[in-house]
């Protein structure tokens, strides 16, 4: 049983601080339990220290007070960035930290905090840094997973949407885009093909072969949602279909979360984007394969997002990951079903 804070010490917490500035979806993926954190410390200032990339995903968060703003540096750079962190963090007299990263970096800025209490992962590493720890499982997803570090302060795991707020610029944008083309809500899937992980990347040309499966058999149409550098991609895959589908504007971040929130579905490999349609509560379909674990990656615990994984394709140069378009369009068939019970 995971050792308490007593309520007598929990009730003179006035300041906290969450630590985990990076990677993407992981960030986004702390959202979940930040209203039970709040409830809990009702009167407290909760700050969250981030990567300036990053900002986008917590800078309107209701439940967040300020944000702790760290460049991201490499060399020499990154360490004397880090120097300033730990000198912000302890200046700031925190009474609590808690250490969703666990990196060392964020061991360190928590190390010289001078907080009484230092929440963090039982890992390899720093773990004499923190007072109360818990082991990290991979057997449920990872914004539940994150709960559990903070069972010492008496808040359980619990159903929870992740939150990311959609600006009113950037629905505009969409709405008038979509309007202009003559498209409407709901009325498209959307796929999202690119990656900066190689290892995650699902056939191209499976993605076409499933766009054609869908627009042929279905009302439905795709759209290509693209980032930095992944236009080329998209492009290839419309050179692969018999069917045309359409090619996103360009869009920011929030923007594209805009366009995730109008759309049917969203198909793609397992990556940051699908935590975003999971925040806006757009139904998924999440690829993966023998590169990461989907109980810990994909909401699957909730029916409206669903994974598709071949246990048995172990060939991380398989760019099918063992999945082939069929299978994925029979998981898409399932999913209209369920949706629209």
């Amino acid at each position: 049983m995971t050792e308490r804070i007593p309520e007598n010490e929990l009730k003179k917490i006035k300041r906290i601080l969450i630590i985990q500035y990076k990677p993407f979806g992981d960030i986004l993926l702390n959202t979940g339990y930040l209203p039970f954190l709040r409830k809990k410390f009702p009167n407290a200032q909760i700050n969250y220290l981030i990567q300036k990339p990053y900002l986008t995903l917590m800078e309107d968060n209701p439940f967040i007070d300020n944000l702790i703003l760290m460049q991201k540096k490499k060399g020499f750079a990154y360490y004397t960035e880090r120097m300033r962190m730990i000198a912000r963090v302890r200046k700031q007299k925190y009474d609590l930290i808690i250490d969703q990263l666990r990196g060392t970096g964020s061991a360190q800025i928590t190390l010289f905090s001078g907080a009484k209490y230092r929440l963090g992962w039982k890992l390899k590493r720093w773990n004499w840094v923190y007072n109360f720890q818990r082991k990290r499982t991979n057997d449920r997803y990872y914004s539940l997973m994150k709960f559990h570090i903070l069972e010492p302060l008496g808040i359980q795991e619990q159903e929870h949407d992740l939150y990311y707020k959609i600006k009113d610029d950037s629905q505009l944008k969409i709405d008038n885009w979509l309007e202009k083309i003559n498209l409407k809500e709901k009325s498209f899937v959307i796929f999202s093909p690119g990656t900066p992980v190689l290892a995650k990347q699902w056939s191209i040309d499976n993605f076409a072969k499933l766009g054609d499966l869908i627009q042929e058999n279905s009302a439905l149409k795709v759209v290509l949602l693209w980032g930095p550098n992944e236009d080329i991609l998209c492009e290839e895959i419309i050179s692969k279909m018999k069917t045309k589908p359409i090619m996103a504007i360009p869009t920011k971040f929030n923007e594209a979360a805009a366009l995730l929130k109008r759309s049917k579905m969203y198909i793609s490999q397992d990556g940051g984007i699908n935590h975003v349609a999971i925040a806006v509560q757009t139904p998924s379909i999440a690829i993966f394969g023998p590169h990461s674990n989907p109980k810990k990656w994909q909401a699957w615990h909730k029916p409206q997002h669903p994974y598709l994984r071949n246990w048995d394709c172990k060939d991380r140069t398989d760019r099918t990951l063992g999945i082939s378009a069929e299978t994925v369009f029979d998981k898409f068939n399932e999913l209209l079903k369920t949706i629209q019970c």
